[in-house]
């Protein structure tokens, strides 16, 4: 884990949806929807986050109403669907707000999150995340995703600054 110095910095949470806010399932409707289960319980970790002033980017490789709903409920910052680079996404955002390294933490569980995780100062990953994540991640939640690993993470990382 980061020391309390290094975790005060954190200014900006991104965070991933698929495997990460959900259990990695996709679900379509007879209508072809695509539906998915998200947990009630991460919501509290995106509302201390905001309370203690980190803003939240979801950058999702995927483009999805029930995402964009469930994150509009959740009033987050920065929404970004049908990301298929998200290193390039995260470095030109980091960029354009004059972010460091040092004030940005990421929490994802797969391969497609390993390049923006390097790129941030503070990494979190699920119980179930491929171990090329676990392998760099300062924190390993002993929760799933889509169970309240988000939640987990984020009180860890604020618990611990």
């Amino acid at each position: 884990m980061k020391t309390k110095v290094e975790l005060k910095r954190l200014k900006y949470l991104i965070v991933d949806v698929d495997g990460t806010m959900t259990d990695g399932g996709i679900y379509y409707d007879e209508h072809g929807n695509e539906l998915k289960k998200f947990n009630t319980k991460d919501a509290a970790g995106y509302f201390t986050a905001h309370a203690v002033g980190i803003k939240i980017v979801v950058i999702t490789g995927r483009e999805c109403a029930a995402t964009a709903r469930r994150l509009e409920e959740m009033k987050i910052d920065y929404i970004v669907q049908n990301c298929k680079d998200k290193v390039s996404y995260i470095t030109k955002f980091m960029s354009d707000n004059n972010i460091s390294k040092e004030e940005t933490g990421y929490i994802g569980d797969d391969l497609n999150d390993l390049g923006g995780m390097k790129m941030c100062g503070f990494v979190g990953c699920p119980e179930d995340s491929c171990k090329e994540v676990k392998r760099i991640s300062d924190y390993k939640s002993p929760v799933k995703g889509g169970y309240g690993a988000v939640r987990d993470i984020s009180f860890r990382m604020i618990r611990s600054a």
